[in-house]
């Protein structure tokens, strides 16, 4: 790979292939490579890909082997980071957590937003709930631990983070991570009657915004 070190495959049954990286950076570079090469029709026929923190899953592969050794001969160019329409998710910074995660931040709870809605983030995967986008694109001074004890309850709309990740509750579930905000209407995020259900997908830039027309921050 370009601008890092190579990555490694694994069979995952008979007609799938899991390939592994050592990053988040390198992983989303992989992912964007794959869907422009398949996009391109330079992709063998694979029915599924599905990527995670650290690995890229390509299922419905007819012969993984084969493709196992052709990913090894792959250049791929660190991702870009500004391509792509952007997702804006209205946030009113209201969390419970919020007092606690200015403090690790080191600033005020009113600095909190500032911060938040200066970066833009990309969805590296979907997990947990359907819907639920891990969000990255936090710098590692705003890293912040999961809570030591987890909610058994967190409403659908809450924004939240934990280690490098944001995202937002589409539903109502339990969760361990910090609350500093609420989406007012969580429903787009999950949507069964719209094509394409999930509206944060894999590799969606995504910006959070105050809610109600309030300041959004400069930039980091």
């Amino acid at each position: 790979m370009t601008g890092g070190p190579a990555l490694t495959t694994r069979p995952a049954g008979r007609h799938a292939l899991l390939v592994e990286l050592p990053d988040a950076e390198h992983t989303a570079a992989f992912h964007a490579e794959v869907l422009r090469r398949r996009a391109t029709g330079a992709l063998p026929p694979v029915e599924e890909i599905v990527p995670g923190a650290r690995t890229v899953l390509l299922d419905g592969v007819s012969d993984p082997q084969a493709l196992a050794r052709a990913l090894t001969g792959w250049e791929v160019p660190r991702s870009a980071g500004d391509d792509g329409d952007v997702v804006e998710i209205p946030v009113r910074y209201d969390g419970p957590d919020l007092a606690d995660v200015a403090a690790l931040w080191g600033v005020a709870p009113d600095e909190v937003a500032a911060h938040h809605t200066s970066f833009t983030y990309r969805v590296a995967f979907c997990g947990f709930a359907p819907g639920f986008g891990y969000l990255t694109g936090l710098p590692p001074r705003f890293h912040v631990p999961r809570r030591a004890t987890p909610r058994t309850r967190v409403p659908a709309g809450a924004v939240a983070l934990a280690g490098p990740y944001s995202a937002v509750y589409p539903r109502s579930t339990p969760g361990g991570w910090q609350l500093i905000g609420t989406m007012p209407d969580p429903g787009p995020l999950w949507d069964p009657a719209r094509q394409g259900a999930a509206l944060l997908t894999p590799g969606t830039r995504v910006r959070f915004v105050t809610a109600d027309g309030g300041p959004t921050g400069g930039t980091e």
